[in-house]
């Protein structure tokens, strides 16, 4: 479930959120408030349009974790690129991307493709890995 309200209020923060020109940087800025040491992505399915709560679904079958939120934020921009997502998050480069540049600006984390290291388990997630990286440096 998407949080969109605080519990006991009807104002609808996540419509606010999404009806600014705005929200892409807002999501980047909003992380400056705290430090997570863990960011962990649940990417067994994923809505590739739509979202956060609805939208066309793929079976992505992948679990992530993280240290640096800015190269969760690529590999999953990777990602949603690899299963067909909208033009917005498909156009140019993943580190070109509005809410990615501007969490680099601020200094939140990786700044390139090449400082993303991808650990994986066996070989079959190494090949996924491979795909992912190619995205990802384009």
């Amino acid at each position: 479930m998407v949080a969109k309200t605080v519990p006991g209020d009807s104002y609808d923060f996540m419509n606010e959120l999404h009806s600014t020109a705005h929200q892409r940087r807002m999501i980047a800025e909003i992380n400056t408030a705290y430090a997570p040491s863990l960011i962990l992505m649940d990417g067994v399915e994923a809505f590739v349009n739509g979202g956060p709560d609805r939208g066309k679904k793929v079976d992505s079958n992948v679990v992530l974790a993280a240290t640096d939120r800015v190269a969760m934020d690529a590999v999953g921009a990777a990602l949603l690129r690899m299963y067909g997502t909208t033009p917005e998050v498909g156009r140019g480069r993943v580190f070109e991307l509005e809410q990615i540049a501007r969490a680099v600006e601020i200094g939140l984390g990786a700044a390139s493709a090449e400082e993303i290291e991808i650990v994986t388990g066996d070989r079959e997630s190494a090949a996924y890995a491979d795909q992912v990286r190619e995205v990802l440096v384009q």
